[in-house]
């Protein structure tokens, strides 16, 4: 079980990835001998050592971006055989459709089209045949990790609902320990599994093969069985604080579980002068790159909005900012000019009455944020980071939830770990929800987390989802 950015993530996905990062430059290779099969001098000039190998290697990690952003590399989006072969010829699909402006911008790194389309067959059928193989041989040898949970209570019950839903990290809770456990005779357990004693941890842990014990015990004072615990850590049984479990396992840090101490003596939560001079020097790159990219787009949809709905064609609105301070955001309008004609602010909803004809279109493949590099360039918000709000939203939930000041350290972003992870937020405890994961941004921040994030909205627009 891998730990990245603070975070679980599936050995499986990792292995997958690395297997296909070594196989397609070995189809590409392939495909350039079948295809000069006859003709060593052509095999020998098209193939040249090494440019052939470096634009073998910079076509294998654009196809493994489109696997990406076709959820083909996350554990609960690759589906079934059949579904990964579709999610393939997609992704293989949007590589043909983006080769060409890569030999405009790179030249050199053109290769023959026979043998292109030859080599992504190859990779269809490889790829397919080697994601097959490893879910029969992960079936068979896929590490199992039995877990202990101390405690039943409801720290404890939420434990075990996130192993559950995290079933691709490959953990089994075995038992769980109580102070004093039920007669096993008359009890069903608690949540399908045994209850033993809490006092006899040196036998149960051997005897069921447990390799983590997580404490998950609400009052710990006077019931922690200390003297095991330490005996049974020095043995190599791993042993966890079920808090912290609970974040790495769902990328969020779970209002309802932490306590202050967590956010004062916890790791995390460190930004130095260096972090905010790379994460300054990043926003104004990838804002100005943004501007310069999408200008032909930002064109055409300022044309859209004006034939479907008429003026404005951008829409500014207060949000709150870094430190408490308001800007105006800048947006292409997607909704009706009199969608707050009443005055009050209301929280956008999935498939809002409120959206103009083209608007929905706009909304799903965030087309409607572009002007939001402006807002990048002056300083005024970051390329990744919390969501920002309106103020009297903002108001409303800083008195509600616990906590939510904080998201106001950074500046706000364009897109951030929430709007990747959750959908929309259009009540209060959706918004607790997203705060969660902003809180285990700002507890993680860094250029390689930033960098991952990017990616994951590469991934989301190019499915059509997302949030407001």
């Amino acid at each position: 079980m891998l730990r990245i950015f603070n975070q679980f993530v599936s050995v499986k996905v990792f292995v997958l990835m690395q297997a296909e990062a070594l196989l397609i430059p070995f189809c590409f290779l392939s495909a350039a001998k079948l295809w000069f099969w006859n003709d060593p001098e052509g095999l020998a000039l098209h193939a040249k050592w090494p440019d052939f190998l470096v634009r073998c290697l910079v076509l294998t990690v654009l196809l493994q971006l489109c696997f990406y952003c076709n959820d083909l590399y996350t554990a609960t989006g690759s589906g079934t055989w059949m579904e990964q072969i579709m999610g393939l010829v997609r992704a293989i699909g949007t590589l043909c459709i983006i080769s060409p402006l890569l030999y405009f911008l790179a030249p050199l790194l053109m290769i023959r089209r026979g043998v292109l389309i030859l080599a992504l067959a190859l990779t269809l059928v490889v790829a397919s045949l080697a994601r097959l193989l490893l879910e029969k041989a992960w079936q068979v040898t896929g590490p199992l990790r039995n877990l202990m949970v101390l405690g039943t209570g409801p720290l404890a019950r939420e434990v075990a609902l996130e192993v559950g839903r995290r079933n691709d990290l490959s953990l089994s809770i075995s038992a769980f320990a109580a102070k004093n456990p039920p007669d096993s005779q008359t009890d069903g357990g608690f949540m399908g599994r045994p209850i033993v004693s809490l006092f006899s941890l040196q036998q149960d842990v051997p005897r069921l093969g447990i390799s983590q014990i997580v404490v998950a015990l609400d009052d710990r004072r006077g019931a922690l069985p200390l003297a095991d615990l330490v005996r049974l850590r020095v043995r190599g049984v791993s042993v966890v604080d079920a808090r912290d479990l609970l974040t790495a396992l769902s990328g969020r840090v779970q209002l309802d579980t932490v306590a202050p101490s967590g956010f004062i003596f916890g790791d995390g939560f460190r930004r130095s002068k260096m972090t905010l001079i790379w994460k300054r020097a990043l926003d104004l790159t990838l804002g100005l790159l943004g501007l310069l990219l999408s200008a032909p787009v930002m064109a055409l949809t300022a044309i859209v909005v004006c034939l479907d709905s008429g003026w404005p064609i951008l829409y500014k609105q207060t949000r709150v900012g870094l430190k408490g301070k308001e800007f105006q955001l800048l947006k292409f309008r997607s909704m009706r000019v009199d969608a707050e004609s009443n005055g009050e602010a209301q929280w956008a909803q999935p498939d809002d009455p409120r959206t103009t004809r083209v608007g929905g279109f706009l909304r799903a493949y965030h087309l409607d944020e572009l002007p939001q590099f402006i807002n990048v360039v002056r300083g005024e918000m970051s390329f990744v980071g919390p969501r920002p709000e309106r103020p009297c939203f903002v108001e409303q939930l800083r008195t509600t939830i616990p906590y939510y000041e904080e998201r106001h350290v950074v500046r706000p972003g364009i897109t951030g770990w929430a709007q990747v992870q959750y959908p929309y937020g259009a009540t209060v405890a959706e918004a607790a929800t997203k705060l969660e994961y902003d809180l285990f941004y700002l507890k993680n921040m860094s250029f390689a987390f930033d960098c991952a994030i990017v990616l994951n909205t590469l991934r989301t627009v190019s499915l059509g989802g997302g949030n407001r």
